[in-house]
């Protein structure tokens, strides 16, 4: 059978589709990966700032660890719920996310063997880390799905990464004040962009 040929304009309203059957499946299809991750992350650094603040143990800042369970969720999610239509949009948006999901596994395993290596390990490291890779993928997201808000909202969130990063070498440990700065940066970066995505597909 011979293929059709798109035209110009055909082409255009081709990807002007793609790009709006995205948006709606990022919301409707997946609960709006955004708030989910956005919203655990402020609840969770509220509990760990107050922990580590009312106690003076900086372990609770190991609850960290629970942000693995909204991805767990979402893996649950899309395997029970696959959508009709994967857009290549869809698929470009997927394989970045898995790229930022690998860059997590990889940085605490290798922070996990150099800690042992060399006989401790300061995951306080992981902070601006995280903040800088969901950063990253959040822009591009909203640069493929060609939403400003998504794409350089996140931006000024990576403000306390760099903050932190700076501040590090000098801090004998973690204050406290920078979980509240890190959910407040996923608030900037994920929740506010995430509502303003599902008030557009709403329209």
């Amino acid at each position: 059978m011979e293929e059709k040929k798109l035209n110009e304009k055909e082409s255009l309203e081709l990807i002007t589709q793609m790009i709006r059957q995205s948006r709606r499946n990022m919301v409707v299809g997946s609960g709006n990966r955004f708030l989910l991750y956005g919203y655990s992350a402020v609840i969770l650094s509220i509990i760990v700032f107050v922990l580590v603040r009312t106690t003076g143990h900086l372990t609770w800042a190991a609850l960290w660890f629970g942000m693995f369970l909204p991805f767990i969720y979402s893996w649950l999610y899309d395997r029970k719920h696959r959508p009709a239509v994967v857009t290549y949009t869809d698929r470009m948006i997927n394989e970045t996310w898995k790229v930022i999901g690998t860059l997590f596994v990889i940085t605490v395993l290798v922070m996990m063997i150099l800690g042992y290596a060399m006989g401790s390990v300061n995951f306080a490291l992981m902070l601006p880390l995280a903040l800088i890779y969901c950063g990253i993928g959040t822009s591009i997201t909203g640069l493929v799905i060609k939403d400003s808000v998504l794409a350089y909202l996140p931006l000024f969130g990576l403000v306390f990464a760099i903050y932190m990063l700076v501040a590090l070498p000098s801090l004998a440990h973690t204050p406290a004040t920078w979980h509240l700065y890190f959910g407040l940066s996923f608030l900037i970066m994920m929740v506010i962009p995430g509502h303003n995505l599902n008030a557009k597909c709403r329209k």
